[in-house]
C-alpha cells in the first residue's frame, strides 16, 4: 500500500512520487488540498532563503551552509480529508478533517504528532482548507493588533478593529481573509489595497472597499485625505500588510495616521531595500510588528492557542463562506495535474487567487 505524494525534486522539477504507508494510530484519504502559492512557489524557483543559509533554531540566527534542501518532500499545509479507519479515541473514523501534512493522497496521523481539526457537518469540506493553518495565521494578525491596543488583556480579536479604521495591503489569499477577519469583528471600515485589477474584483465582490496601489493617485494621500481623526492626525488606525513586497511595506507605513501600527503577515524573500525608515517611520512615530504564526502575542499563549485560532477561522467561514467559495476558490484541479499547475504559476503563465488540488 501507498501513498502519493507532490514533491521538488530539484529546482523546478516537480513530479508526484509513490511512497509507503507506514503504520499508525489513525488513516486519512485526502479529499483537497490548498495551494499556498507564494511559499510552495519559493521551493519551485528556489528562491526561499533557507535553501541558501542555515538557520540556528537555537539562536534564532541565519548564517553558515544549508542544508541540502532537495527533495522537498512536504510541500502545502491546507488539507482535507476524511478519517478512513483510527486505533485511537482521539478521532474517530469517519471524520472530516483539517490538517497540514502536504500535497498527498493520504497520510498515517499520530495525535502525538498532528494537528487535527474536526470541521463541522454544515461546513462545505473545500473550505476546510483554510482551517487548520491559513485562516489562523490570518486570525494571528489580528490577535496581533488586539494585543498592540490592550496589552496582555485580550479578550476577543477584535480588540484591535473594533470601531477603527483598518487597511490591508495585498488582495492575496491572506490579505482577503484578514480583512474578512477584520470586518466580522467590527472594524469601522476596511480598504484594500493591490495593484492588480483582478484581485481588486476579488475584493470588492467580497464586499470589501479597495484602492489601487499601483495608480496615478497617491493612495496614502486618497486614504489620509478621507480618513480623519485630529487636525494632523490622518490615516489607518492600522495596517495588516500582506503582501511580500517591500514597496507594500514602504506604502503600509505611508497609510498609518502617527504612532499607528503596521501588523506584518508577509515573507520578504528578498530583503526589504525599499524600506525607507527615515521617513514615516521615524517622522510619525510608527511600530512595525510581526505577526509569525509560530508565535502568538507574548503573554497570550496560555489563553489564544492555535486551536482557539482555527476555531475562530470556522467561525468566519460559516459566516462568509458562500462568498469564499465562490470569489477566493479560483480553480480547482485534479491532483494529477499539480505538477503542470504549479509549473504554470511558477511561470506566470497563470494567475489563481486560490488554486485547490481535489482528489
Amino acid at each position: 500500500m501507498s501513498d502519493r505524494n507532490l514533491i521538488v525534486s530539484a529546482p523546478g522539477k516537480l513530479e508526484i512520487v509513490e511512497e509507503e504507508v507506514a503504520p499508525g494510530p489513525f488513516r486519512v484519504r485526502t479529499l483537497f488540498s490548498g495551494v499556498s502559492a507564494g511559499t510552495e512557489l519559493s521551493f519551485v524557483k528556489n528562491t526561499h532563503p533557507a535553501l541558501h543559509t542555515g538557520f540556528d533554531t537555537e539562536l534564532g540566527l541565519f548564517g553558515g551552509p544549508a542544508d541540502d534542501a532537495y527533495p522537498v518532500t512536504r510541500l502545502g499545509y491546507m488539507e482535507v480529508g476524511v478519517v478512513t479507519e483510527s486505533s485511537t479515541p482521539a478521532v474517530a473514523t469517519g471524520t472530516t478533517v483539517a490538517m497540514t501534512y502536504g500535497h498527498r493522497t493520504g497520510w498515517t496521523g499520530d495525535p502525538l504528532r498532528d494537528r487535527i481539526v474536526p470541521l463541522p457537518d454544515d461546513l462545505d469540506p473545500m473550505l476546510g482548507i483554510y482551517a487548520a493553518h491559513m485562516g489562523p495565521i490570518c486570525a494571528n494578525g489580528l490577535l496581533h493588533a488586539a494585543a498592540d491596543a490592550v496589552g496582555p488583556a485580550v479578550r476577543a480579536l477584535g480588540d484591535g478593529v473594533a470601531g477603527r479604521r483598518v487597511a490591508v495591503t495585498g488582495a492575496g489569499v491572506v490579505g482577503l481573509l484578514t480583512a474578512l477577519l477584520a470586518r466580522a469583528h467590527g472594524a469601522a471600515s476596511v480598504v484594500v489595497l493591490d495593484p492588480s485589477a483582478e484581485r481588486r474584483a476579488v475584493a470588492e465582490s467580497l464586499g470589501l472597499d479597495t484602492l489601487d496601489s499601483g495608480g496615478s493617485d497617491d493612495p496614502a494621500v486618497v486614504l489620509k485625505t478621507a480618513w480623519r481623526h485630529w487636525p494632523g492626525d490622518r490615516g489607518a488606525d492600522v495596517v495588516f500588510q500582506c503582501r511580500g513586497q517591500a514597496s507594500a511595506l514602504q506604502l503600509a507605513m505611508r497609510l498609518l495616521r502617527p504612532q499607528g501600527t503596521v501588523i506584518d503577515l508577509a515573507f520578504y524573500q528578498g530583503g526589504a531595500d525599499e524600506v525607507r525608515l527615515g521617513e514615516e517611520f521615524h517622522h510619525n512615530g510608527l511600530r512595525l510588528v510581526c505577526a509569525q504564526i509560530g508565535r502568538v502575542p507574548r503573554g497570550l499563549a496560555g489563553t489564544w492557542d492555535r486551536e482557539r485560532l482555527s476555531a475562530a477561522t470556522i467561525d468566519l467561514l460559516r459566516r462568509d463562506g458562500e462568498a469564499i467559495r465562490r470569489h477566493l476558490i479560483t480553480a480547482v484541479v485534479p491532483f494529477d495535474e499539480a505538477p503542470a499547475l504549479l509549473d504554470d504559476l511558477a511561470a506566470r503563465r497563470r494567475q489563481e487567487v486560490q488554486s485547490v488540488l481535489s482528489f
